[in-house]
Protein backbone atom coordinates (compact mmCIF):
# COMPACT_ATOMS: atom_id res chain seq x y z
CA UNK A 1 0.00 0.00 0.00
CA UNK A 2 1.03 3.59 -0.93
CA UNK A 3 0.63 7.14 1.07
CA UNK A 4 -1.71 9.22 -0.30
CA UNK A 5 -1.14 11.99 -3.12
CA UNK A 6 1.86 14.84 -2.54
CA UNK A 7 0.47 18.08 -2.31
CA UNK A 8 1.56 18.83 -5.84
CA UNK A 9 -0.18 16.01 -7.36
CA UNK A 10 -3.99 15.74 -8.67
CA UNK A 11 -5.81 14.22 -4.96
CA UNK A 12 -7.90 10.99 -5.83
CA UNK A 13 -11.64 11.07 -5.65
CA UNK A 14 -12.31 10.24 -1.83
CA UNK A 15 -15.10 7.51 -1.89
CA UNK A 16 -18.68 8.90 -1.99
CA UNK A 17 -17.80 11.96 -1.43
CA UNK A 18 -21.47 13.57 -1.28
CA UNK A 19 -23.30 10.22 -2.02
CA UNK A 20 -26.29 9.69 0.48
CA UNK A 21 -25.76 5.92 2.58
CA UNK A 22 -28.41 5.85 4.11
CA UNK A 23 -28.27 2.64 6.01
CA UNK A 24 -27.04 0.83 3.20
CA UNK A 25 -24.43 -1.94 4.09
CA UNK A 26 -21.65 -2.07 1.70
CA UNK A 27 -20.68 -5.11 -0.32
CA UNK A 28 -16.75 -4.86 -1.30
CA UNK A 29 -16.24 -6.92 -4.88
CA UNK A 30 -12.94 -7.15 -6.04
CA UNK A 31 -11.88 -8.24 -9.37
CA UNK A 32 -7.76 -9.66 -10.02
CA UNK A 33 -7.28 -10.28 -13.42
CA UNK A 34 -5.09 -11.29 -15.50
CA UNK A 35 -4.22 -9.21 -18.09
CA UNK A 36 -0.85 -11.19 -19.41
CA UNK A 37 0.06 -11.50 -22.93
CA UNK A 38 -1.45 -14.94 -23.20
CA UNK A 39 -4.93 -13.22 -23.37
CA UNK A 40 -4.02 -11.24 -26.47
CA UNK A 41 -4.98 -14.34 -28.53
CA UNK A 42 -8.38 -15.82 -29.58
CA UNK A 43 -9.98 -11.87 -29.06
CA UNK A 44 -9.87 -12.73 -25.09
CA UNK A 45 -8.96 -8.95 -23.99
CA UNK A 46 -12.02 -7.85 -25.98
CA UNK A 47 -14.14 -10.15 -24.61
CA UNK A 48 -13.51 -8.96 -21.37
CA UNK A 49 -13.34 -5.02 -22.16
CA UNK A 50 -16.90 -5.60 -23.38
CA UNK A 51 -17.96 -8.33 -20.50
CA UNK A 52 -16.78 -5.36 -18.03
CA UNK A 53 -18.88 -2.86 -19.75
CA UNK A 54 -22.02 -4.53 -20.04
CA UNK A 55 -21.52 -5.63 -16.29
CA UNK A 56 -21.06 -1.72 -15.20
CA UNK A 57 -24.07 -0.88 -16.98
CA UNK A 58 -26.18 -4.12 -15.09
CA UNK A 59 -24.56 -3.00 -12.11
CA UNK A 60 -26.18 0.34 -12.05
CA UNK A 61 -29.68 -1.06 -13.09
CA UNK A 62 -29.94 -2.98 -10.16
CA UNK A 63 -31.07 -1.27 -7.56
CA UNK A 64 -29.78 -3.57 -5.01
CA UNK A 65 -26.24 -3.73 -6.18
CA UNK A 66 -26.01 -0.34 -7.13
CA UNK A 67 -27.07 1.29 -3.61
CA UNK A 68 -24.51 -1.35 -1.66
CA UNK A 69 -21.46 -3.03 -4.31
CA UNK A 70 -18.06 -1.13 -4.41
CA UNK A 71 -15.97 -2.34 -7.18
CA UNK A 72 -12.10 -2.11 -7.58
CA UNK A 73 -10.18 -4.38 -10.00
CA UNK A 74 -6.60 -5.11 -10.10
CA UNK A 75 -4.91 -6.76 -13.57
CA UNK A 76 -1.68 -8.78 -13.37
CA UNK A 77 0.24 -8.22 -16.63
CA UNK A 78 1.89 -5.15 -18.53
CA UNK A 79 4.92 -3.30 -18.33
CA UNK A 80 4.42 -2.59 -14.16
CA UNK A 81 3.38 -6.55 -13.66
CA UNK A 82 0.46 -5.04 -11.30
CA UNK A 83 -1.90 -2.36 -11.98
CA UNK A 84 -4.49 -1.08 -9.41
CA UNK A 85 -7.64 1.18 -11.37
CA UNK A 86 -10.11 3.24 -9.70
CA UNK A 87 -12.53 2.73 -12.20
CA UNK A 88 -10.73 3.80 -15.33
CA UNK A 89 -7.62 5.51 -14.14
CA UNK A 90 -4.70 3.63 -13.60
CA UNK A 91 -3.02 4.26 -10.28
CA UNK A 92 -0.10 2.25 -11.04
CA UNK A 93 1.38 -1.20 -8.90
CA UNK A 94 0.41 -0.16 -5.82
CA UNK A 95 -2.61 0.98 -3.81
CA UNK A 96 -3.94 4.30 -1.64
CA UNK A 97 -4.20 4.04 1.61
CA UNK A 98 -7.95 5.26 3.22
CA UNK A 99 -9.90 7.67 2.73
CA UNK A 100 -8.33 7.01 -0.60
CA UNK A 101 -9.20 3.73 -2.49
CA UNK A 102 -9.61 1.62 -5.71
CA UNK A 103 -13.06 1.03 -4.93
CA UNK A 104 -15.50 3.05 -6.37
CA UNK A 105 -19.60 2.89 -5.45
CA UNK A 106 -21.59 0.24 -8.36
CA UNK A 107 -23.30 3.30 -9.90
CA UNK A 108 -20.73 5.39 -10.36
CA UNK A 109 -18.22 2.55 -11.24
CA UNK A 110 -16.87 2.57 -15.18
CA UNK A 111 -14.48 -0.04 -16.48
CA UNK A 112 -10.49 0.29 -17.71
CA UNK A 113 -9.82 -0.38 -21.02
CA UNK A 114 -7.15 -3.38 -20.71
CA UNK A 115 -4.46 -4.79 -22.69
CA UNK A 116 -2.63 -7.95 -22.73
CA UNK A 117 0.97 -8.10 -22.41
CA UNK A 118 3.18 -8.86 -19.69
CA UNK A 119 4.19 -12.02 -17.04
CA UNK A 120 1.68 -13.41 -14.76
CA UNK A 121 2.01 -12.53 -10.87
CA UNK A 122 -0.47 -14.22 -9.71
CA UNK A 123 0.72 -14.24 -6.38
CA UNK A 124 1.76 -10.51 -5.39
CA UNK A 125 -1.28 -9.40 -7.15
CA UNK A 126 -3.83 -11.56 -4.91
CA UNK A 127 -1.19 -10.56 -1.62
CA UNK A 128 -2.46 -6.78 -2.87
CA UNK A 129 -6.04 -7.52 -3.24
CA UNK A 130 -6.15 -8.94 0.18
CA UNK A 131 -4.39 -5.80 1.75
CA UNK A 132 -6.78 -3.48 -0.48
CA UNK A 133 -9.92 -5.44 1.11
CA UNK A 134 -7.99 -5.46 4.54
CA UNK A 135 -7.38 -1.60 4.22
CA UNK A 136 -10.72 -0.52 2.91
CA UNK A 137 -12.96 -2.39 5.59
CA UNK A 138 -10.66 -0.99 7.85
CA UNK A 139 -11.94 2.35 6.91
CA UNK A 140 -15.17 2.08 6.52
CA UNK A 141 -15.17 0.57 10.49
CA UNK A 142 -13.70 3.94 10.67
CA UNK A 143 -16.21 6.06 9.07
CA UNK A 144 -18.74 3.67 11.39
CA UNK A 145 -19.92 1.97 8.03
CA UNK A 146 -21.12 -1.52 8.15
CA UNK A 147 -19.99 -4.33 5.31
CA UNK A 148 -21.04 -7.74 4.04
CA UNK A 149 -18.09 -9.81 3.40
CA UNK A 150 -16.58 -9.04 0.57
CA UNK A 151 -15.86 -11.12 -2.84
CA UNK A 152 -12.35 -11.15 -4.30
CA UNK A 153 -12.49 -12.78 -7.74
CA UNK A 154 -9.16 -13.62 -9.69
CA UNK A 155 -9.67 -14.66 -13.23
CA UNK A 156 -6.72 -15.98 -14.79
CA UNK A 157 -6.19 -18.16 -18.50
CA UNK A 158 -2.36 -18.29 -17.76
CA UNK A 159 -0.05 -20.42 -14.86
CA UNK A 160 1.72 -18.63 -11.84
CA UNK A 161 5.06 -16.69 -13.36
CA UNK A 162 7.68 -14.91 -11.95
CA UNK A 163 9.08 -11.43 -13.42
CA UNK A 164 11.24 -13.59 -16.62
CA UNK A 165 7.78 -15.62 -17.19
CA UNK A 166 8.57 -19.34 -15.67
CA UNK A 167 6.20 -21.07 -13.69
CA UNK A 168 6.46 -20.04 -10.21
CA UNK A 169 4.93 -21.86 -6.83
CA UNK A 170 5.23 -18.02 -5.32
CA UNK A 171 1.79 -18.23 -4.58
CA UNK A 172 1.78 -20.88 -2.00
CA UNK A 173 3.14 -18.38 0.69
CA UNK A 174 -0.10 -17.25 0.55
CA UNK A 175 -2.04 -20.39 1.27
CA UNK A 176 -1.97 -21.04 5.17
CA UNK A 177 -2.96 -16.90 5.49
CA UNK A 178 -5.80 -17.84 3.00
CA UNK A 179 -6.91 -20.61 4.92
CA UNK A 180 -6.92 -18.29 8.07
CA UNK A 181 -9.36 -16.06 6.18
CA UNK A 182 -11.35 -18.37 5.57
CA UNK A 183 -12.29 -19.73 8.81
CA UNK A 184 -11.84 -15.97 9.86
CA UNK A 185 -14.21 -15.10 6.99
CA UNK A 186 -12.55 -12.06 6.25
CA UNK A 187 -13.60 -12.42 2.40
CA UNK A 188 -14.90 -15.19 0.08
CA UNK A 189 -12.28 -16.05 -2.65
CA UNK A 190 -13.37 -17.10 -6.19
CA UNK A 191 -10.29 -18.43 -8.46
CA UNK A 192 -11.23 -18.76 -11.94
CA UNK A 193 -9.72 -20.07 -15.37
CA UNK A 194 -10.37 -19.35 -18.83
CA UNK A 195 -8.56 -20.40 -22.19
CA UNK A 196 -7.16 -23.32 -23.03
CA UNK A 197 -6.14 -25.49 -19.76
CA UNK A 198 -2.04 -25.43 -19.14
CA UNK A 199 -0.92 -28.47 -17.07
CA UNK A 200 -1.11 -27.55 -13.37
CA UNK A 201 -2.81 -24.19 -13.93
CA UNK A 202 -6.37 -26.15 -12.61
CA UNK A 203 -4.77 -27.15 -9.34
CA UNK A 204 -2.95 -24.27 -8.66
CA UNK A 205 -6.89 -22.90 -8.35
CA UNK A 206 -7.94 -25.35 -6.03
CA UNK A 207 -4.97 -24.59 -3.93
CA UNK A 208 -5.84 -20.98 -3.91
CA UNK A 209 -9.42 -21.50 -3.59
CA UNK A 210 -10.53 -25.21 -1.96
CA UNK A 211 -14.43 -24.61 -2.34
CA UNK A 212 -15.05 -21.95 -5.45
CA UNK A 213 -12.52 -23.14 -8.46
CA UNK A 214 -13.24 -23.68 -11.37
CA UNK A 215 -11.77 -23.66 -15.20
CA UNK A 216 -14.27 -22.59 -18.21
CA UNK A 217 -13.93 -23.57 -21.38
CA UNK A 218 -13.54 -19.97 -23.57
CA UNK A 219 -13.55 -16.90 -22.53
CA UNK A 220 -17.42 -16.54 -20.89
CA UNK A 221 -15.98 -13.43 -19.55
CA UNK A 222 -19.68 -12.32 -19.43
CA UNK A 223 -21.52 -15.10 -16.80
CA UNK A 224 -18.64 -15.14 -15.04
CA UNK A 225 -19.50 -11.25 -14.35
CA UNK A 226 -23.18 -12.42 -14.13
CA UNK A 227 -22.32 -15.21 -11.32
CA UNK A 228 -20.12 -12.50 -9.46
CA UNK A 229 -23.52 -10.20 -9.34
CA UNK A 230 -26.05 -13.39 -8.32
CA UNK A 231 -22.83 -13.76 -5.03
CA UNK A 232 -23.48 -10.38 -3.86
CA UNK A 233 -26.88 -10.83 -4.59
CA UNK A 234 -26.89 -13.61 -1.85
CA UNK A 235 -24.56 -12.13 0.16
CA UNK A 236 -27.25 -9.13 0.95
CA UNK A 237 -30.10 -11.61 1.43
CA UNK A 238 -27.78 -13.52 4.07
CA UNK A 239 -27.62 -16.69 2.25
CA UNK A 240 -26.61 -19.68 3.56
CA UNK A 241 -23.30 -21.40 2.03
CA UNK A 242 -25.00 -23.68 0.39
CA UNK A 243 -26.33 -21.00 -2.01
CA UNK A 244 -22.79 -20.18 -3.04
CA UNK A 245 -22.11 -23.24 -3.92
CA UNK A 246 -24.83 -23.75 -5.83
CA UNK A 247 -23.87 -20.57 -7.80
CA UNK A 248 -20.93 -21.43 -8.39
CA UNK A 249 -21.74 -24.86 -9.12
CA UNK A 250 -23.52 -23.53 -12.04
CA UNK A 251 -21.22 -21.55 -13.68
CA UNK A 252 -18.78 -25.07 -13.53
CA UNK A 253 -21.52 -26.91 -15.46
CA UNK A 254 -21.47 -24.43 -17.93
CA UNK A 255 -18.20 -24.94 -19.21
CA UNK A 256 -18.57 -22.18 -21.83
CA UNK A 257 -21.69 -21.68 -23.31
CA UNK A 258 -25.06 -20.49 -22.11
CA UNK A 259 -26.21 -18.10 -19.61
CA UNK A 260 -25.78 -18.72 -15.99
CA UNK A 261 -29.62 -19.18 -14.53
CA UNK A 262 -30.92 -16.29 -12.28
Amino acid sequence: MSPTSSSDEVPLPVPYMGFEFDSAQRLPLLLCLDTSSSLSSHGAIGSLNSALASWATSLTEDMALSAAVDVAVITFGGSDGITVWQGPVPLGPTAPEWPHSPFVPAHEFKPPTLRAHGVTLLDRALRLAMEVVTDYKAGLRAEGLTYYRPQICVVTDGSPSDERGSFSYAYRELLPELRKAEEERRFRLFAVGVGERRPGAEGVLKELAPHYHAWLDGFPFAELLTAMSHSAKATQGGAAEAEFQEIFARLKRRRGGGQVPA
